[in-house]
């Protein structure tokens, strides 16, 4: 009873609406009573006076204008209440009720998408892909041991925030402004080089009790798009064998070797799987690796006890998104065919179907990625075919100043991978189609 009264508090903005709608509830009585006087007996004598001031008036004329104006009343003031509702819950007003509402239930239609990875490859993914589904779960490695994930992760005994962090916001449903705030990083004094979204998730790691607390709560700040969840709560590392016969340990360690890497491993060998994880890998419409680093972003995932058995169970479409560069220190020189070998290498032939790029890249890019020694990777698909996967090729390249995947073009062609797919029975969201501007066109 007491929150009954509340609306009724001054500045609630919504006493008005409600003695505005009793007024049409009025006035919409008042005129069928004038419509049929035995439908309300009482309002005789209102009738007899209505009906000598409006002498020459017909009474079914009168009591159609009254009957107009309650539902108008009462329409007006309905809209109004709930607008002034609205502005509390949807502070933004630039997108109508109506085509928040309409997009909202589309995204739950959509597919279940497990992405599966790390880096900035797996947040670029995210990007695009909740603009068609809501339905998303991005299983992120907890390997990193570089930057401020690193100094936190040793300070502090946690999970390395930072590729978490990435994929929350790519899934925020506002990135921009909370992209700006998490992704701030200190330039000076004792916090220098730490972002603030790190350290942010290491106090909810503490206020929470956890780091999966953590990363829940995060997630229900900025309102995202699917769920984000770490690979294993266990403090692992990652360790690497060489063609050298050496191993070292650690991503940033195994990034900057000049020798070929043989095989990744994890130390300990046997950590748990989130169940979380699981569940989605069960549940998924497709599972995507990639794209993002090889050795220090995809194959750690999948090293986890349980989850490349999980992946082989399901029954979702499975792709691996090959890079569209190679990277010095850990695929240097390697065809899509050898990056997809490494994958089965470790773990068995999880994936069936391989996404590549065959858009062109500009000249001035190639040059600065050369003088690093990376180059774009070759698609052999000969020897992508015997391997027996299918290959998908299409225009992904985002135009800056890095080669990376564009979001909307790598979204679009995964969501035409997943409908062209017989196996797609889930009811079609609306898909927005990519439309390249008049200069990338050119």
């Amino acid at each position: 009873m007491a929150s009954l009264f509340k609306w009724f508090a001054p500045g609630m903005n919504i006493k008005r609406w409600i003695l505005l709608a009793l007024v049409g509830i009025s006035l919409l009585g008042l005129g069928l009573a004038i419509l049929d006087r035995h439908l309300v007996g009482m309002m005789g004598v209102v009738m007899d006076t209505l009906s000598n001031r409006l002498a020459g008036i017909p009474q079914w004329f009168v009591g159609v204008v009254i009957v107009a104006s309650g539902l108008g009343i009462m329409g007006y003031s309905f809209k109004m209440g709930i607008a002034s509702i609205m502005t509390v819950i949807r502070p933004d007003p630039s997108e109508r009720l109506v085509e928040t509402l309409y997009h909202h239930r589309s995204l739950k239609k959509g597919p279940k998408v497990v992405a599966i990875g790390g880096g900035t490859g797996l947040s670029s993914l995210l990007k695009g892909l909740k603009e068609y589904t809501s339905n998303i779960t991005a299983i992120v490695a907890v390997t990193d041991d570089g930057g401020s994930s690193g100094r936190l992760r040793d300070n502090l005994g946690i999970l390395p925030p930072g590729d978490i962090r990435n994929c929350l916001v790519a899934l925020a449903d506002k990135e921009t402004l909370m992209e700006e705030v998490l992704q701030y990083r200190f330039e000076s004094g004792e916090l220098a080089g730490h972002n603030l979204g790190n350290l942010f998730l290491a106090g909810l790691n503490n206020v929470s009790g956890g780091f999966d607390g953590a990363v829940r709560a995060l997630s229900k700040v900025l309102a995202i798009r699917g769920q984000v969840l770490p690979v294993t709560l266990e403090n692992v590392i990652l360790g690497a064998e060489l063609a050298d016969h050496s191993t070292v340990y650690g991503e940033c360690n195994i990034s900057a070797t000049e020798s070929k890497i043989k095989r990744v491993f994890l130390h300990p060998e046997v950590c748990k799987p989130l169940p979380e994880a699981l569940a989605a890998i069960e549940e998924a419409d497709m599972i995507i690796l990639g794209p993002g680093s090889l050795y220090t972003s995809v194959i750690p995932n999948l090293l986890v006890e349980g989850i490349a058995e999980a992946i082989q169970r399901s029954g979702a479409q499975k792709i691996y998104i090959c890079n569209i560069m190679t990277q010095p220190g850990e695929t240097q020189g390697y065809t899509a065919k050898q990056h997809l070998a490494a994958i089965f290498d470790h773990v068995g032939p999880l994936v069936d179907q391989i996404l590549v790029n065959n858009e062109p890249i500009p000249g001035r890019l190639l040059k600065k990625y050369r003088e690093k020694g990376a180059a774009p990777v070759k698609v052999d698909g000969t020897a992508l075919a015997k391997m027996g996967v299918k290959v998908w090729s299409k225009y992904l390249v985002q135009h800056s100043n890095l080669v990376r995947h564009q979001p909307e073009k790598l979204a679009q062609a995964v969501m035409e991978i997943i409908y062209d797919s017989k196996a797609a029975s889930m009811e079609r969201a609306p898909v927005k189609i990519y439309q390249p501007s008049r200069t990338l066109r050119e």
